[in-house]
């Protein structure tokens, strides 16, 4: 079953899964135009509930289950669903996975909660992709038309970027200086990543202050990072960080 979080400031009701266990909260972070019900997120799901620990995966406004439209959302508002949603169901400390975009929402939410996030796990983390993934065409167009549809590997239906997304992607850059955090974080990037080119990954734990940061690079994997062999790498990553967060 689907539950709601209540809005707030008139945002829109957020879809939840939360299978309560032990601490920390392992909090899944879906990329872009993404849903919880993806494979990365099942799996890490199955796997906290077969160790009896606490895990959360939602929505953010205009997506999946959620309401709202996808078109009015920003990246600062999907931060705001994601900070508003720990606040009301997570007491605790946390760990954030973030997937492509949530990789970039995982940095601001440890950001803006530094003494509740203990740990992170980036899935081909995508932290300012408005600046490196758009060709200045590209800019170009979403500047001067308000919106950018192009192809989408995923799906039948384009991907649909807006002006709006854009500029608050740009306001919100996360690897313009060092990173403050000081806890555990894993990388998991594919070489053979079309959407991120692996270096990021590199230069993203570089820029992190911890000293307790590692990068799995994995030579034939994709951006989705969902083989059987993947989810494998990505619940050890998972495990690793909770013993250096106990």
């Amino acid at each position: 079953m689907t539950d709601t979080a209540p809005p707030a400031v008139a945002r829109p009701n957020l879809a939840y899964h939360l299978s309560p266990g032990k601490g920390p909260t392992i909090v899944f972070l879906c990329g872009y135009a993404s849903d919880m019900n993806g494979t990365k997120a099942l799996a890490l799901e199955a796997w906290a509930r077969a160790r009896g620990q606490a895990f959360l995966r939602f929505d953010y406004a205009g997506c999946g289950a959620s309401e709202g439209a996808f078109e009015d959302q920003t990246l600062a508002l999907w931060r705001d669903d994601a900070l508003r949603i720990l606040d009301a169901l997570v007491p605790g400390p946390v760990v954030l996975a973030g997937s492509s975009m949530g990789g970039w929402i995982m940095l601001m939410v440890a950001k803006a909660r530094p003494q509740q996030v203990v740990g992170m796990i980036g899935i081909a983390a995508a932290p300012d992709f408005t600046d490196w993934g758009f060709t200045q065409e590209q800019k170009l167009h979403l500047l001067q038309h308000g919106r950018l549809e192009q192809p989408n590997d995923y799906g039948d239906t384009p991907t649909i970027t807006t002006r709006g997304f854009w500029a608050s992607g740009e306001a919100n850059r996360m690897m313009i200086g060092p990173i403050p955090f000081d806890g555990p974080v894993r990388l998991l990037q594919g070489q053979r990543d079309k959407e991120v080119p692996w270096e990021r990954a590199a230069r993203l734990a570089e820029l992190i202050r911890s000293d307790a940061v590692q990068t799995l690079l994995i030579k034939d994997g994709d951006h989705r990072l969902s083989r059987d062999s993947d989810i494998a790498l990505l619940v050890r990553a998972v495990e690793d960080v909770i013993a250096q967060c106990s």
